[in-house]
Formats: structure tokens, C-alpha cells, sequence
């Protein structure tokens, strides 16, 4: 059986009206998105999400705010971000929240004529490879915190799970080596993401797939994602071995025990995905 969730959606801004809409689709699930004011750490009233979760039969995972940058050069901004990421922890603790989302930030980048590079590569040069040991070892940093909070004996169990954007640079994929030695951490699988940068994630993550508990799952065509399901070339054009893609990730999914994001942004996709996924998969 698949763990189905939402995201927040703008057409849905209170938390009332994201529970009512998830428990009317049937969704097991709402993905915060701290994005939003409304869903900053000091915003939220656990006593009333815990309420409407027991009231809607529902639970809730978190997704950080896509410019954290734990890694940042300047110390007060990466200290900022890391309060952030310790406030969060502990929010979701007390939501019974299994599952952070993160992306990893890519960092500033110069782009540099090759001829002023003296034989060195030229085009995007991003700060997190020129100064890379000074990244990695904050980084390091990172985990040790996480660790520290994730695992203090208080018997909740929070993943922190690293979602695929535009492509995995290779200094993140360091980056991932060392959060991925801890049971911490673990690793979320955009398939529109993957998708829009021409499946660059795809293969490193299926090689990881043991470390796999979170999917955010929309349709695609080309660069084009967040469609609902159905609109698009994973649940239109089979692949080269005669399956849709959208049933590949699905088996994926249950094979490794993913809870679901429907991540699609207004309300009408994420019915439409959820009707699709009733007449052709559930």
C-alpha cells in the first residue's frame, strides 16, 4: 500500500484547510513547506497541528527552505541556517514527524572565459569545488549536529532526507557520501527534477536506493515539471524496455517503502494525480 501525501499549496494557506483537503483525497500525509511564513518554526501551534492531524487521521513531514545553506562562507548566515535545521529538528519531534526534506544549496558560481583560465576549465566555477575542503569539512559539521539531535534518546526517529534539483554536482555528491555515513540521513528521489536534468541523478540514487524513504513524485515533459499526473511523458511514453515510467517509480516506491509527495502546485493537479493513480495503479 502507498503512503500518499500533499504539499502545501497557496491555494490552501491555512493548515485547516490543507487537512480537510488531504483527508477528502484520501492522502495520508501533508509536506510542510517552510518556505511559507505560515510554516516557519515559530509560527506553527503543535498543540493544534497535533489536533487536526488526530482529528483527519493524517501526519505531517517537513520541508525546509530551499536557500538553506548550512555550508555558507559566511559563518553568521550558516549559523543562522543550522539554528534553523536545530528548530526544526525539535519541531518535528514534537509532530511525530518522521521525514525532514532538504535540498542541498549549490552555492555561488563565477563564470569565467576559458581564455583566463590559463588551461583550467572555464564556464561555471562553483565556490563549494574551489574551496572544497572548507565546504566538506563544514559539512562534516553538519552531520555531527544532526546526529547529536536526531539521536538524543528520546526515541523519535527523524530522517533528514536530501532531495535531487538540477543535477548533483560533483562536490555534492561528496557532500552526500559524508551525510550518508550516519543512518541520520537519507535521500529523497524528485523524479520531475531528475527528469528536467536529463536523468543526471537517476543512476547515483537507484545505487543508493537502500538509503531511498522519500519520494516527491509529478509529471514531466522535458524541462516542464510539477504536472499532474497523467499530463505528461512518465505516465504517456513508455520506455525503451515497454513500461511507463511513472510504474517503475511506483514499484520503486513500495520496494523501498517511500512515502510519497504528490508534489504538483495547485489543487486541481493534485486531484488529478490522485484520480489517475486510483484508475490505473491502487
Amino acid at each position: 500500500m502507498l503512503t500518499l501525501g500533499m504539499p502545501t499549496l497557496l491555494e490552501t494557506p491555512s493548515i485547516e484547510e490543507c487537512a480537510a483537503l488531504c483527508a477528502s483525497l484520501g492522502l495520508n500525509f501533508i509536506e510542510l513547506n517552510m518556505n511559507l511564513p505560515q510554516y516557519q518554526t515559530g509560527q506553527i501551534d503543535v498543540a493544534h497541528f497535533t489536533a487536526l492531524a488526530h482529528q483527519y487521521g493524517i501526519f505531517y513531514t517537513i520541508h525546509l527552505d530551499e536557500n538553506t545553506n548550512v555550508c555558507d562562507f559566511n559563518p553568521l548566515i550558516a549559523d543562522g541556517y543550522m539554528r534553523t535545521v536545530e528548530n526544526t529538528i525539535a519541531l518535528a519531534k514534537r509532530l511525530s514527524v518522521p521525514v525532514i526534506n532538504m535540498h542541498l544549496a549549490n552555492g555561488v558560481y563565477f563564470t569565467l572565459p576559458d581564455s583566463d583560465r590559463k588551461g583550467k576549465r572555464g564556464g561555471k566555477v562553483y565556490l563549494f569545488s574551489e574551496y572544497k575542503e572548507r565546504y566538506l569539512a563544514r559539512m562534516v559539521e553538519f552531520r555531527k549536529r544532526c546526529e547529536m539531535l536526531c539521536t538524543d534518546g528520546s526515541g523519535a526517529d527523524v530522517k533528514i532526507c536530501i532531495e535531487n534539483c538540477d543535477g548533483y554536482k560533483d562536490f555534492q555528491i561528496e557532500a552526500l557520501n559524508i551525510l550518508l555515513a550516519s543512518p541520520v540521513f537519507g535521500l529523497t528521489f524528485d523524479i520531475g527534477h531528475n527528469r528536467g536534468a536529463d536523468n543526471a541523478d537517476e543512476a547515483w540514487i537507484l545505487w543508493h536506493r537502500e538509503r531511498l524513504y522519500h519520494m516527491h513524485m509529478h509529471d514531466a515533459v522535458g524541462k516542464r515539471n510539477h504536472l499532474a499526473l497523467g499530463q505528461g511523458e512518465f505516465c504517456m511514453h513508455m520506455d525503451s524496455g515497454g513500461m511507463l515510467p511513472i510504474e517503475r517509480y511506483l514499484t520503486l516506491a513500495k520496494e523501498q517503502r517511500c512515502r510519497i509527495v504528490l508534489e504538483t502546485k495547485t489543487v486541481e493537479g493534485l486531484t488529478q494525480s490522485v484520480d489517475y493513480l486510483r484508475q490505473h495503479w491502487i
